[in-house]
């Protein structure tokens, strides 16, 4: 499947949730699901009752967009969290938010996941004082994420801190705003999830 390029508020729109796709502008009254919060076209204000099957693609659709992850990988995650002990929906949920650019963007170094994922990328973000861009890799608990001194002079990154400033990161997360630089004091349990996720449809979307 190809990466989505179209607007990204349709998006939030099409799954009828808020997904937090475009930062700042997303906690503003310019956000286009508060204006319009029914899906896109014709048809999108008349509500039509889904099948059980749409509930749980829907459900699948909305988390892998408001994590920004390709289908196949999204599939990947899955399957490592139906092979690990414990409940895999809730296995499932700590993969994605244990991902580098979650835990960048839950730390306030950036206003969306696609923004952090550009500076992991861009090789702004360090793990442990090393650079780490790849996205998709995955923090263990102890680990320090910091914001590289040099990318910290950069305008629009201070300009990031600074909108983010009085955040308040999730309790596995310890962040020093002023420093650029937090830790991972553990990793997350379902009760660090505050989005409205019923992972027990994905479950059953891939037991089909």
């Amino acid at each position: 499947m190809a990466k989505y390029t179209g607007p990204k508020c349709k998006l939030c729109r099409r799954e009828g949730a808020k997904l937090y796709l475009k930062g700042e502008r997303c906690y503003t009254d310019k956000c286009a699901f508060e204006r319009r919060p029914y899906a896109p076209g014709e048809q999108g204000e008349s509500r039509r009752k889904q099948s059980e099957y749409g509930q749980q693609l829907r459900e699948k659709q909305k988390v892998r967009r408001m994590y920004g992850i390709m289908e196949n990988q999204f599939r990947n995650y899955f399957s490592k969290a139906a092979r690990q002990r414990g409940v895999t929906g809730e296995n499932f949920l700590k993969l994605l938010e244990s991902r580098l650019d979650n835990t960048v963007f839950r730390m306030g170094f950036a206003t969306s996941r696609a923004q952090a994922r550009q500076f992991v990328l861009h090789g702004h973000i360090l793990v442990d004082g090393r650079k780490v861009n790849v996205p998709s890799y995955q923090v263990s608990e102890g680990d320090t994420i910091s914001v590289k001194d040099a990318s910290r002079k950069k305008n629009f990154i201070k300009d990031v801190l600074e909108i983010n400033a009085e955040q308040t990161p999730p309790e596995w997360l310890s962040v020093n705003m002023e420093k650029a630089e937090g830790t991972v004091v553990s990793l997350p349990e379902r009760d660090d999830i505050d989005q409205p996720i019923n992972e027990q449809l994905i479950v059953e979307y891939y037991s089909l």
